[in-house]
């Protein structure tokens, strides 16, 4: 302490200074937040405000200011330590104290001297306070004179004084509504004491982070606050900042936590479900408690009950898995950041894809690991079996039946649960397919539960609801074997305890990496300025399902533009669009670097392990992904022998660009597998694919641009159920954008009288070898259209049910491929055949008819089955009907 100064920086003896180190140095400190302090430091005064008087966050504030070299904390207020005291406030304080000397004094002289210091504003109220209500329930004043320190600190300086909040997240727990006995002598988790703080450090250790809210520049808010009395500035401040300190904290542990059955009973009696039952029972009084009573079931059916323990136990046994079975989970933590700032302004609906029962899992894991509040997740009820599902419920999962069609209370009480948790500020997780896609292709949007959402978010008035599409891909699914036996025509094997204790088989095996990418946020205001509706008035039902729509749309997109390639997906497409028998590794490398570049180019999302910071393709991790194929059986790795190496060295495994490095084929069996993978990126050259089935580039002769336009335009009809196109532009504008790409990347060239013909190339491509690796890319599903079209043959004879027909086709398609007539086994799948079949009836040459389809009447002969064969074959053998 320098002479005449009241005020000193806190030093710990060596003692405690270990121990602080030891325990503190675990806390998670972004980057982000010291940059944010050293930023306001430059610009005027530093204030540190916490919310809950407290000795552990001094503590722990002080020696994370000192460990990144923040400004020093002179003074803080009394932290009731008696003799103590940190800051010169301890024992000699205590019993010599200095009745000329106040806080507001110490507070002046440390500011004045240079320093910092941290203020609490509430003081967490004792057993009495409790017992008397003194405290309704919230902290107690504490800082109110300091604060008044600072406004006449401000009126005097021109450097501006800033408070920044700060929040110490000890426990990722939610508060409690009411209190409990342990509340009376621990403090409640709103408001701990030490001894229940330094419990939650213990328990949550990984997790402990610092964080910081939006700072408050005091000259500025005291401008614009105007002429007011002393009081009401104060309280402005101390509200403001409260206000922020709780946002940062609600983006942690979210809303209060209530008994569910509680939850169940307010539910119960919401105006919505209470019409609903009345309409139900009409005139009987006795039908009422009954269809109450149903609707308490379903609730207790539907219902996530979160727990702290269950939630812990996953995380340490997913952290195991995880770490066993992948190498890794990829995201970005700025996009993460901007994630957070969303939730502190509104709810969060996350919207990701659908490929693997993991995805379950995989947000609420990154939300743990980077302290986001854990989402609710709306599962199937087909997860429901125990052990499985109870344990799921208690990590956030709400079970919805399958299919409720018809049954009007039960949707209600779906609907007046979405609603409850939409009002309390819950982050929901919905996967908009439904079901897992089993091809890697995302599935059309099933939009039942968005409906729900969507009429629930627009009764939420002043908080925002943000949808926010995720994409979660995998180089490798773990329901890979399933997968391959459905799509191949087997039915989907319920989900139950035996099948949980199978699938243990996965912790024999590496699946590669998994990729989190967030899309931009949707809000309903800009769904609706984009269809031109007014944002004040009220919506109809029918503009209502036109934003529905488009809101689905719009996720399923975002979804597609923003999944990452991945070493995996890249070296699928390549092997899957390669021509020849095998395909050595160093020519997998340069396929891969090819594809990357188009991918680039697009504007394709690259994973940190598929490319460098400067774009460039790495190698091994080209090599990693094939090793990984190879493990689990989906291609073979051939390596010649050299005859001129002796014989041991003959058998080792070859060097990275020795002579003899593997060659590797995909046996035929496993393609569709295979295939998965390689369709979790092929949506970024369909356009591309589709041009280059239309030129033709077997061919090599030039056709006029206007035919190119009009083939490419009736494959995007045949295609209509298998890709997604562009919603927000015409089929004229994509044609043109993605010609004009190809024409500047000399894949196309245009010749005389308008004349397109495959360009000079590039890459050591030339402009026909690009156009027939992205016609091959595509092939499959031309020659799986050829299938189901020929597989409609039997309705010749009369109706079928799909399901049927699909059987017969699956088998006519595997003749077809036995006999050489399609070259791609992996055209021979479940999900073709019926994306296939409703195209067909889009065309014009079949209608469903009940569940049965059955040919129109202009098509019920053998002739005119095998007239749409041809049409689609010719896409294939260059016969085109113009």
């Amino acid at each position: 302490m320098s002479k005449g100064s009241l005020t000193r920086t806190y030093e710990p003896n060596p003692l405690l200074r270990a121990v602080y180190s030891k325990f503190f140095d675990a806390i998670q400190v972004d980057e982000d937040w010291v940059r944010k302090v050293r930023e306001n430091a430059a610009r005027g005064t530093l204030i540190y405000i916490q919310r809950n008087l407290n000795p552990i966050d001094f503590f722990a504030l002080d020696h994370l200011t000192k460990r990144y070299g923040l400004p020093q904390v002179r003074f803080t207020n009394d932290l009731g330590l008696g003799v103590l005291n940190p800051m010169g406030k301890g024992w000699f304080n205590a019993l010599f104290p200095r009745a000329d000397v106040t806080e507001a004094d110490e507070l002046r002289d440390a500011l004045e001297h240079g320093g910092s210091a941290n203020l609490f504003l509430k003081r967490p109220p004792g057993v009495l306070d409790i017992v008397a209500g003194a405290s309704g329930g919230r902290g107690l004043k504490e800082g109110d004179e300091l604060i008044a320190t600072l406004i006449r600190l401000q009126q005097e300086w021109d450097r501006p004084i800033l408070l920044i909040p700060q929040v110490f997240v000890w426990s990722k727990s939610p508060d409690t509504r009411g209190m409990r006995p342990i509340d009376l002598l621990l403090g409640p988790r709103e408001w701990p004491s030490p001894v229940r703080t330094v419990g939650q450090f213990l328990y949550n250790y990984r997790h402990v982070a610092l964080r910081a809210g939006e700072p408050l520049d005091l000259q500025q808010f005291l401008q614009e606050t105007g002429e007011v009395s002393q009081d009401v500035c104060i309280r402005r401040v101390t509200y403001a900042m409260l206000r922020r300190v709780e946002r940062e904290r609600r983006s942690v542990v979210g809303p209060a936590e209530k008994p569910p059955d509680r939850v169940r009973l307010e539910i119960a009696r919401s105006p919505k479900l209470q019409h609903m039952i009345a309409d139900l029972a009409g005139e009987r009084p006795q039908e009422r408690a009954v269809l109450t009573g149903q609707a308490l079931s379903m609730l207790r059916e539907l219902q996530a009950t979160p727990e702290a323990t269950a939630i812990k136990a996953m995380e340490v046994a997913l952290d195991r898995v995880f770490r066993r079975i992948y190498a890794g989970i990829e995201y970005d933590r700025k996009e993460v950041e901007r994630i957070r700032e969303l939730a502190k302004e509104g709810t969060l609906i996350l919207l990701p894809s659908h490929k693997s029962h993991i995805d379950y899992l995989i947000l609420s894991y990154v939300f743990n690991e980077e302290n986001l509040q854990l989402p609710l997740i709306a599962a199937g009820d087909n997860l429901g079996f125990f052990p499985l599902g109870p344990l799921l419920r208690r990590g956030g999962a709400f079970f919805i039946r399958r299919s409720f069609k018809g049954d009007r209370l039960y949707s209600t009480v779906v609907d007046a649960y979405i609603r409850r948790l939409i009002k309390d500020g819950f982050p929901i997780e919905v996967f908009l397919e439904g079901g897992r896609s089993r091809n890697g292709k995302l599935l059309p949007p099933k939009l039942g539960l968005l409906n729900m959402i969507v009429e629930a978010a627009l009764t939420v008035q002043g908080r925002p609801t943000h949808f926010i599409p995720v994409s979660i891909g995998y180089e490798r699914v773990v329901e890979a074997k399933s997968y391959e036996r459905e799509l191949q025509g087997g039915d989907k094997r319920r989900e139950d305890a035996g099948g949980l204790l199978r699938s243990t088989d996965v912790l024999r095996h590496r699946y590669g990496r998994i990729n989190l990418e967030f899309g931009e946020g949707l809000t309903l205001d800009l769904i609706r300025t984009e269809l031109r509706m007014p944002l004040e008035t009220s919506l109809s039902p029918a503009q209502r399902r036109a934003v529905v729509r488009r809101l689905g749309n719009r996720v399923m997109d975002e979804i597609n533009w923003v999944t990452a390639v991945t070493p995996g997906a890249l070296t699928a497409l390549s092997l899957l669009s390669h021509d020849r028998r095998g395909l050595p590794h160093e020519e997998l490398v340069e396929r891969c670097r090819r594809f990357l570049t188009v991918l680039r180019e697009i504007g394709a999302r690259v994973t940190p392990a598929t490319a460098t910071n400067t774009g460039s393709l790495r190698p091994d991790a080209i090599r990693e992904a094939a090793t990984m194929f190879v493990e689990a059986e989906l291609i073979e790795a051939h390596v010649p022998p050299d005859p001129d190496a002796p014989g041991k060295e003959r058998r080792r495994r070859p060097r990275p660009g020795s002579l003899n490095e593997p060659i590797y084929t995909v046996p035929d069996q496993k393609r569709i597998t295979l295939d998965t993978s390689k369709n979790m990126i092929l949506h970024f050259f369909v356009e591309r694919g589709l041009i280059a089935l239309a030129m033709r580039p077997e061919d090599s002769r030039p056709a006029s641009r206007h035919v190119v336009r009009d083939r490419v335009q009736r494959l995007s009809r045949l295609f209509k159920f298998e890709f997604r196109f562009h919603a927000d532009k015409t089929f004229d504008d994509i044609f043109d954008e993605t010609l004009a790409a190809m024409l500047e990347a000399g894949e196309v060239a245009l010749v005389s009288h308008d004349q397109l013909e495959p360009g000079p190339g590039r890459l050591d491509w030339s402009g026909q070898e690009w156009l027939a690796n992205y016609a091959r890319a595509f092939r499959n599903f031309l020659e799986g259209y050829r299938v189901a079209a020929r597989g409609i043959l039997p309705l010749v004879k009369g109706p079928l049910s799909e399901k049927d027909l699909v059987k017969k086709a699956l088998a006519v398609g595997n003749r077809m491929f036995l006999a050489g007539e399609i070259d791609r086994k992996e055209a021979v799948s479940k999900p073709l055949m019926h994306n296939a079949y409703e195209a067909l009836i889009d065309q014009g040459y079949l209608r469903k008819s009940g569940d049965k389809l059955e040919l129109m009447e202009s098509f019920r002969s053998q002739a005119a089955v095998r007239a749409i064969e041809g049409r689609i074959a010719g896409y294939l053998e260059g016969g085109f009907e113009e």
